[in-house]
């Protein structure tokens, strides 16, 4: 199934009506490999990406869908040394996805 590829990336979001919401390290961005996965969504969904950025551990990354589009789904990743993805989940408003991180031994984290 397509969606679980997406899901596997660091912050990712499926969004109704709708935006799919991904995260990939901007130093490992493909843009034909981000043509091909929109390409590849169903119609009226829509890619977003967040690069990978490091955050004081336990502080909220959020990633909106554009417009009044909504998450169907997502993900994020912790990205570190002995890093723990704390929570994944999607906004109150159903608009966005949230990633909450932290490493072990250091004050931020790759979210």
């Amino acid at each position: 199934m397509q969606f679980k590829k997406l899901l596997t990336l660091p912050l990712a979001l499926l969004a109704a009506g709708a935006c799919v919401t991904t995260a990939a390290a901007a130093s490992t961005t493909n843009v034909p490999a981000a043509a091909a996965r929109q390409a590849a969504l169903p119609s009226g969904y829509q890619l977003v990406t967040l690069p990978n950025a490091n955050v004081p551990n336990f502080q909220r990354r959020t990633l909106y869908c554009p417009g009044g589009k909504k998450v169907l789904g997502g993900g994020a990743e912790a990205r570190g040394n002995r890093a723990i993805l704390v929570g994944s989940f999607p906004t109150d408003d159903g608009r966005g996805w949230i990633g909450i991180g932290r490493q072990d031994g250091y004050n931020d984290v790759g979210i």
